[in-house]
């Protein structure tokens, strides 16, 4: 059984068995009186979007299509194509590119984008918009919405979406619970990080009872790669640095173009690299299709990388963070040491 809607009408200030949130309750009532009077709803995860963010976005889509509303969904990348490995998930019907998104949204939402910067192409969007409301749980998001659900507490943006889905009066399916365990199990890396609290585990279990094939999103999640990337993954293992504390790599574009290889297969790379017990801190820079490096930096915990990242103008979170940059690999890692040895 779902948990029951809050009672809007002066019942218990939380939602009943989802546990406690860091967005006041009175923040919640007016982001559900803005979705109420609204026509049409326009949503936006940020570029290159990963389950947590796609998954997140098209979770509320689909209740706010159940309620009537007219909803567009979309992010900002000048190629606009659902990364593999993200498209066995449902409600992509939804999804419209930049180009077609409303142009001065009536009501906005954005899930798991932490900066203005990272909805790309649909940067002019939100500016138009009349109202925006950010969902997310990057503790650098300092808020760039006429409204914030933010609670860097939460293990996923998921976790702030499932609480929208129940306060709108949804309830979960197994689509809806497919797009929900998907940025719950990649943000707390299938349960290991120490965002996995019992309350993680509560909410796995409730979308699991939906009858959605774990197995199966575990396969397209993390067992099915392009012949390609082992390549690429290759060249950048042999060409891994191991310093005092740290490790690092990098992928260019020439490295990916020899394999047919989309930027979006970069993704796992970090994971692999940040296994080098000899090293705090990982970082893989991949050149995306414009020439812009894209910085993953990951933690052990001992530094704060969400805070270096910050000091280049990117965010995240403590353990697992990035930045966009311009300019050689050298060059970016010489910035990097320097906002490291601050940390």
């Amino acid at each position: 059984m779902t948990p029951d809607v809050r009672d809007r009408t002066g019942g218990p200030s939380q939602v009943d068995g989802l546990g406690g949130c860091a967005v006041p309750e009175p923040v919640w009532d007016r982001a559900l009186r803005l979705i109420g009077r609204a026509d049409e709803v326009a949503l936006a995860c940020h570029v290159t979007p990963d389950a947590d963010a796609l998954g997140s976005m098209l979770a509320v889509g689909f209740v706010l299509r159940s309620m009537g509303k007219r909803v567009a969904a979309s992010f900002g990348d000048r190629h606009f194509v659902v990364p593999r490995l993200l498209r066995f998930l449902p409600g992509q019907d939804l999804l419209v590119p930049p180009s077609e998104f409303p142009a001065a949204p009536e009501l906005m939402i954005t899930f798991d984008t932490s900066t203005f910067e990272r909805l790309g192409l649909l940067r002019e969007n939100i500016e138009r918009a009349r109202e925006v409301i950010v969902v997310d749980h990057h503790p650098s998001n300092e808020g760039f919405g006429t409204l914030d659900l933010i609670d860097p507490a939460a293990a996923a943006t998921a976790v702030l979406a499932e609480q929208l889905v129940y306060r709108l009066g949804g309830s979960l399916d197994r689509d809806i619970a497919t797009c929900l365990y998907a940025g719950l199990v990649t943000d707390t890396g299938s349960f290991k990080y120490s965002s996995t609290t019992p309350s993680v585990h509560q909410m796995a279990a409730r979308l699991v009872a939906t009858g959605l094939h774990t197995e199966e999103i575990a396969r397209e999640l993390w067992d099915k790669s392009p012949f390609g990337y082992l390549k690429v993954l290759s060249v950048a293992l042999d060409r891994a640095v191991l310093e005092e504390g740290l490790v690092w790599t990098y992928v260019t574009r020439v490295d990916r173009a020899a394999y047919g290889l989309a930027y979006s297969e970069l993704e796992g790379v970090i994971d692999v690299v940040r296994r080098a017990g000899e090293a705090e801190v990982a970082v893989v820079l991949k050149e995306d299709d414009q020439g812009a490096w894209q910085v993953s930096t990951r933690s052990k915990g001992a530094v704060d990388v969400a805070a270096v990242c910050a000091a280049l103008g990117g965010g995240g979170h403590r353990k697992a963070a990035g930045f966009t940059a311009y300019g050689t690999v050298d060059e970016i890692m010489a910035r990097f040491r320097e906002e490291l040895g601050k940390a």
